[in-house]
């Protein structure tokens, strides 16, 4: 019980190791993957000890359960969730020691969707093209977690950077997602462009890592038929057939047919991968 390992107890709804992404690929089709709320894998990296890239655990909803095999520095953080050690409250959004075969249970979401969880000296798992992440699209990286799975971890430092209080964003009431116009706003009457930048969309149950789907009124295009497939980037917001935007996020295609209408900045998606299903949506267009 002494190696430096964490066994899934319970794996959650959805639970999977990722670091800050896989860059400079997108020309061989591989998307950036990486924590849909970076800064807050970032965080719970810096309270344990590690570099703000170490590949930790996302959670989606329900949380998930762990057993380290060694005696090891917990921080969980990201959307808010009950945490326990052996049945025993814990604190959230700061560091916890868990003993060797001591029960980490990450409870479900009170707000947002998704927990990110550290341990000092990282999960090490067998990077692929630079990054430990998994990529729930194109399959690179680990599977994610299932009951009985075994992560190793790395080494721990042992150095602790002290914050009295981490700068914890709660999860927004309204998602508000500042765009640039663009690239093929052309093909979007006038009206719908209105449409766009003033009515509220809503975030739909259909959303996950691959994009945020929303609901709400059709956006009406100008011309018929698709494009040749061309290029996507993080963010792209994406208006298919049915005329309703998707917002590409961490595990996007890397090329796609249909017009982008628009693409939101990159500093506000964090707050994208903690909107729950019916969380207002809207746009604010900036130069």
């Amino acid at each position: 019980m002494n190696d430096r390992a964490v066994a899934v107890v319970r794996a959650g709804a959805l639970t999977t190791v990722q670091d800050l992404g896989r860059t400079g690929y997108a020309h061989l089709g591989v998307p950036r993957s990486g924590a849909l709320a970076p800064a807050a894998a970032r965080l719970v990296n810096r309270l344990v000890g590690n570099p703000e890239g170490a590949a930790v655990l996302e959670t989606t909803v329900d949380g998930c359960a762990l057993r380290p095999r060694c005696a090891v520095t917990v921080a969980v953080g990201g959307a808010p969730c009950p945490v326990r050690v052996d049945g025993r409250p814990a604190a959230w959004g700061t560091t916890v020691r868990v003993g060797a075969g001591s029960v980490l249970e990450v409870g479900a979401a009170v707000r947002g969707l998704r927990s990110y969880v550290a341990f000092g000296g990282g999960i090490a798992v067998e990077p692929v093209l630079g990054s430990r992440s998994a990529d729930l699209l194109s399959g690179l990286g680990p599977a994610p977690l299932a009951e009985g799975t075994v992560l190793p971890l790395g080494a721990d430092t042992g150095v602790r950077r002290p914050v009295d209080v981490p700068p914890w964003p709660g999860p927004v009431a309204e998602l508000v997602l500042r765009v640039r116009l663009g690239p093929r706003d052309d093909w979007f009457t006038a009206e719908a462009l209105r449409t766009f930048s003033t009515r509220a969309y809503r975030v739909s149950p259909a959303s996950n890592r691959i994009g945020l789907r929303l609901e709400g009124p059709a956006l009406e295009r100008t011309r018929p038929g698709e494009l040749p497939s061309e290029g996507m980037v993080l963010g792209a917001v994406q208006v298919p057939p049915d005329g309703r935007p998707v917002v590409f996020l961490a595990d996007h295609p890397t090329t796609g047919g249909y017009p982008v209408v628009a693409v939101v900045r990159e500093a506000d998606l964090g707050a994208a991968a903690q909107a729950v299903p019916g969380t207002p949506v809207r746009f604010v267009p900036v130069g």
